[in-house]
């Protein structure tokens, strides 16, 4: 007898050779998986760094580089998932009896077993990926904080309050003998001659004011207030022609009768310019009553009408 040529393999029997298949698919089946939940894990990752680093102030490249990791991560687990572990094959059947005979059911048993990979832990995948869509959602919810804090009442008051001293830009306390009849000086409330909302003119007309309901004691020794901005869109209302007693804007030419709360008579605003409550301390300079007679400068949306 001549001995067997190593070279040859030797027959081995078909249970054997698919219970060898079985395992080497379900093999590549795992480590498939595995990259496909490492793929979510870099997306979640990528997305937890892109929140650290916007929090901290934003660096546009690290930005764009965990941007670009968390959606990659997502897309190759998703694809990797749909390519390897979703069927793909169109099956068309003629219709008649749905009943499956005992002879399909064990060949369609045989046939799923050597499928070509099996996906043993659906679980963790589907937890990988969505802990990844949740990571990317929580980062991409972090931009809002960009849009700034919320007004609230900020566009509705001032600095202004009661008892607060009216200054020059340099900060000097006002006297009502600082003001000539005719004359007009830009003011703002102590301590606060940066607040653009604040800014002021104050005026002597040298004629009596007539006050609307409510604003009788607001204009002591003849001197009235009102704010600078114009109600159109926030210019400096900086023009003043004494001889009519009229406000000018210089933007879009809106004019405002001092001598009637700032109504305006020309120009596209519509609303008069607000009125800072005047009164004189025991020191006899300016202070305020209390803030404006409404919001200063253009309208916004939830202003008060």
């Amino acid at each position: 007898m001549t001995a067997p040529d190593p070279q040859v393999p030797i027959p081995t029997s078909a249970a054997e050779d698919d219970a060898h298949g079985r395992a080497e698919r379900a093999a590549i089946g795992r480590r498939r998986e595995r990259f496909a939940a490492l793929s979510f894990a870099v997306s979640v990752v990528a997305a937890i760094g892109l929140g650290v680093v916007y929090w901290r102030g934003g660096q546009p490249q690290l930005e764009g580089v965990f941007l670009a990791l968390g959606f990659g991560g997502l897309g190759v687990g998703f694809i990797v998932w749909a390519k390897h572990f979703m069927p793909h094959e169109e099956v068309t059947e003629e219709r008649h009896s749905l009943a499956s005979t005992d002879e399909e059911m064990t060949l369609f048993r045989e046939e799923f077993e050597r499928g070509e990979q099996v996906l043993e832990r659906r679980g963790l995948l589907l937890k990988a990926a969505g802990a990844a869509l949740a990571a990317l959602g929580a980062a991409l919810i972090f931009p809002i904080r960009s849009l700034g804090p919320r007004p609230g009442k900020g566009l509705k008051s001032t600095p202004f309050r009661a008892g607060v001293r009216l200054v020059t830009e340099a900060n000097e306390p006002i006297k009502p003998a600082d003001l000539v009849t005719g004359g007009v000086l830009t003011v703002f409330p102590e301590d606060h001659t940066n607040a653009a909302d604040a800014s002021t003119v104050l005026i002597r007309p040298g004629t009596a004011v007539k006050p609307r309901p409510g604003r009788e004691t607001w204009t002591p020794d003849g001197v009235v207030a009102y704010s600078k901005l114009c109600t159109h869109v926030g210019c400096p209302v900086g023009l003043y022609q004494a001889e009519e007693h009229l406000l000018l804007c210089p933007c879009h030419q809106s004019t405002f009768d001092v001598l009637d709360g700032a109504r305006p008579v020309f120009g596209p605003a519509a609303r008069s310019l607000p009125q800072l409550p005047l009164g004189i301390d025991a020191d006899g300079y300016f202070v305020s009553l209390g803030d404006f007679s409404g919001p200063t400068g253009a309208g916004f949306w939830d202003r008060d009408r």
